[in-house]
């Protein structure tokens, strides 16, 4: 009996509901007998035309009054999203429809918002002035503003729409938001570790837990794309660790109950620690060396397993099979796992794979950047057999534009299996700017700078500049332009403007240089570049103060300077911008004297090494040497050598080398030698600060001037100090810290002990 009932009950409500929904104050026995429509009467329109309703319905006269005709026009007035409320009434044969129309939107607002302006949520909702409004709209908004929040770290957020009703049902539609507090990460825990505690576990992730100190930085606040990155943080961290069996099983997060911060909690599986067993490689192409290929390998039998060492030692051998002419290698690595002894073998597997020729390159997300400024970097074309050698080169000249904060290049199938297209998927950063600067070098004093510069104008990789600076010691005016691709040629061209004031302080006089200049540059092969110059300069030296140097003395008035010069650069560092692997050598030359008053041949050699030692620890050493020869004419104090400062850390600017002593006036020399071995690290700080530290030893001489007195001193003799220094890259402006203590040096060096300089831009 009592599923009778039920059964009851149930037809019951599902018939009255079925009647309130379709059928407004209609009988519903009476409207659907089958009885033909003679005619549709529309009530309630304002805006909308009653014809237009009638063919909304798909049903006219004639047609039956039948339960799925009636339906079907009640979803399609629904459909079109213009009626609020749609009810049908029978009267004899006709079918009466009355509506209430949706209205339409005069003005969207926003308030509250604080940290998200106004027109970065008009972009996010879809409802806009004269646009008719509905209820699914609006909550889908709502949801688009909670999750623009919720990126942005703020999931305590309320937003609430609403209704301001104005005549002829038009309406201004408001969004009010409580945007409520950052959601921090209150906790971060590790549940299953026991060979790393949770501390250590920490620092390998990117996301941090809120503390006061990190308020310069967003990786404390919850960010679930963050905890997917974690995740493969862990995992990569525990790889290379040894545990070839680590997984994490869970990363949850949980928000508090009041929504002030997220509890996330990791579960992992740790496993067993593996070492590395027996390591060989097994080559199929003809013609390769396999002792040639095991320098490439970095797995070490007996050492402990570490998959980004198996990475590194594919990718080497990748390259070096690639160097010898074979584009199409694979390189598999055969792991055999031994879970009695804990040992893992790995055969290297080196095959010709299938030859795969370039179909189509696709470039995206360049919405500045014109297509042809990237492609002009390639080293492949479509239609050329694929190298990843020249693909990752490729990628390496787009990155050394410095135009793109993200350059990623990847492959993917083509229209067949021989075929494959490249796509270069870019993320443009800001390359014009307009700085207003501020900040103080030990050297200089206080610095000012106002800065004009476009290093991309109209997307097509041209440099624009115009730069005032003024400092305690220099004031400069410069105006600079440079096309990298002139008519369309891998050759450069470029002028530059100046005017230069510079307080010679430590040889007691100043000096004025007005002039002009032209360059061109060319890549004489992938590595090597040649630049070549020309520049005319006015020279003024004034100010000469009464107790100077009789060689300074000498020197007051103007001189004509014409030099043309050139630049041979060799250069295989992985990075223009931020150095950690690599090599480079640089050859310059001037020669003055094609018309103007000074004659002179100037040449400098440079080289450095960038070797990386553990991960975000590099080492480097670099060396110059320099020589001046005078033609027909002494080497003029102003043209001569200065080494300090910046070039000699422990030294004052110029504070090295040939000095009056009677004056105490640096006088410059003809030669020099300067190295510098240094060592940079990672600081045990929250990697958003970007602050890095280094320790370091500079060495060189400085002697051989022109000058001529009986208080002159000029001695070859070595120099050396030893120092360490930070650098942060803050968000008021690089700032850079270095302290040093020279080890060697003459009685008359001027040294100095500590170097600052900050600034910032606003």
């Amino acid at each position: 009996m009592r599923g009778w009932k039920a059964w009851l009950v149930l037809v019951a409500v599902v018939v009255l509901s079925w009647s309130a929904v379709g059928l407004g104050r209609a009988n519903a026995q009476e409207m659907f007998n089958g009885d033909p429509i003679a005619q549709i009467q529309v009530e309630g329109t304002q805006r909308v035309d009653p014809e237009t309703v009638r063919s909304y319905m798909q049903i006219g006269p004639g047609d039956t009054f039948t339960t799925e005709k009636i339906n079907l026009a009640l979803k399609n007035l629904f459909a079109t999203g213009l009626f609020a409320d749609v009810l049908f009434e029978r009267e004899a044969d006709t079918l009466i429809v009355q509506v209430v129309e949706n209205p339409i939107i005069n003005r969207v607002a926003f308030e509250g918002n604080d940290s998200i302006e106004d027109e970065a949520l008009e972009l996010e909702v879809q409802l806009r002035p004269r646009v008719v409004y509905t209820q699914t709209r609006v909550q889908s908004d709502v949801r688009r503003i909670l999750e623009v929040y919720r990126r942005s770290g703020r999931f305590a957020v309320t937003v609430e729409p609403k209704v301001i009703k104005l005549e002829q049902n038009r309406i201004d539609l408001v969004f009010e938001i409580d945007e409520g507090p950052v959601t921090g990460v209150a906790s971060i825990d590790f549940v299953g570790n026991t060979v790393f505690g949770d501390g250590e576990l920490r620092d390998e992730i990117s996301t941090q837990e809120t503390a006061w100190y990190r308020f310069l930085i967003v990786s404390d606040r919850y960010d679930p794309d963050r905890l997917t990155v974690d995740r493969e943080a862990l995992r990569n961290f525990y790889l290379g660790e040894g545990y070839a069996d680590f997984r994490v099983v869970s990363a949850v997060a949980e928000l508090a109950p009041d929504r002030s911060g997220f509890y996330i909690t990791f579960t992992v599986e740790e496993g067993e620690r593996y070492k590395f067993g027996k390591i060989d490689i097994d080559v199929t192409i003809k013609n390769v060396d396999v002792e040639a290929l095991r320098d490439g390998i970095t797995t070490v039998e007996g050492d402990w397993y570490d998959a980004g060492m198996v990475e590194k030692t594919i990718a080497n051998i990748t390259l070096e099979v690639g160097t010898l002419g074979y584009a199409f290698v694979e390189v598999t690595p055969r792991i055999t796992r031994d879970p009695k002894t804990l040992t893992i073998d790995i055969v290297y597997e080196v095959q010709e794979g299938p030859r795969v020729y370039v179909e189509r390159i696709d470039i995206e997300n360049n919405t500045r950047t014109l297509d042809e400024v990237i492609r002009r970097e390639f080293r492949l074309v479509e239609g050329d057999a694929f190298n990843t050698t020249k693909e990752r080169r490729t990628r390496q000249r787009i990155q050394n534009l410095g135009f793109f904060s993200r350059v990623d290049v990847k492959n993917v199938p083509g229209s067949a299996p021989d075929r494959t297209k490249i796509v270069v998927d870019v993320e443009e950063r800001a390359t014009g700017e307009i700085t207003f600067g501020v900040g103080f070098s030990t050297s200089e004093g206080p610095l000012g700078n106002i800065s004009v510069r476009e290093r991309n104008l109209l997307g097509r990789g041209q440099d624009l500049r115009l730069d005032f600076t003024l400092s305690g010691v220099k004031s400069q005016l410069l105006l600079s332009f440079t096309e990298p691709y002139f008519l369309d040629k891998n050759v450069s061209a470029g002028f530059d403007v100046y005017r230069t004031v510079t307080s010679r302080e430590e040889s007691s006089f100043d000096e004025e240089r007005i002039g002009a200049g032209v360059r061109t540059g060319y890549d004489i092969s992938e590595f090597v570049r040649h630049t070549v110059k020309y520049n005319l300069t006015r020279s003024d030296v004034t100010n000469v103060s009464a107790d100077a140097s009789p060689s300074v003395l000498e020197e007051e008035g103007v001189t004509i300077q014409s030099v043309i010069g050139h630049e041979i650069l060799y250069d295989k560092r992985d990075s223009k911008f931020n150095t950690s692997e690599g090599h480079y050598v640089r050859l310059r030359q001037d020669a003055a004297g094609l018309g103007g008053d000074v004659r002179y041949l100037s040449t400098r050699l440079g080289a450095g090494y960038y070797q990386p030692i553990a991960e975000e620890w590099v080492a480097s050493v670099t060396g110059e040497l320099g020589y001046l020869h005078g033609i027909g004419d002494d080497i003029r104090i102003n043209d001569s050598f200065f080494i300090g400062g910046t070039t000699f850390r422990g030294f004052m600017s110029g504070g090295i080398g040939p000095r009056d002593e009677l004056s105490d006036d640096a006088l410059g020399g003809k030669q020099y030698a300067i190295g510098s071995v240094e060592l940079g690290f990672p600081l045990p700080l929250p990697e958003e600060y970007q602050i890095r530290g280094r320790v370091f030893t500079d060495f060189g001489t400085l002697y051989d001037t022109d000058a001529k007195g009986l208080d002159v001193v000029d001695e070859l003799s070595l120099r050396a100090s030893v120092g360490t220094g930070l650098s942060w890259a803050s968000p008021f402006g690089p700032l850079q810290v270095d302290v040093a203590i020279p080890l060697l040096k003459e009685d008359y060096d001027e040294t100095e002990f500590f170097r600052f300089s900050a600034g910032t831009t606003f």
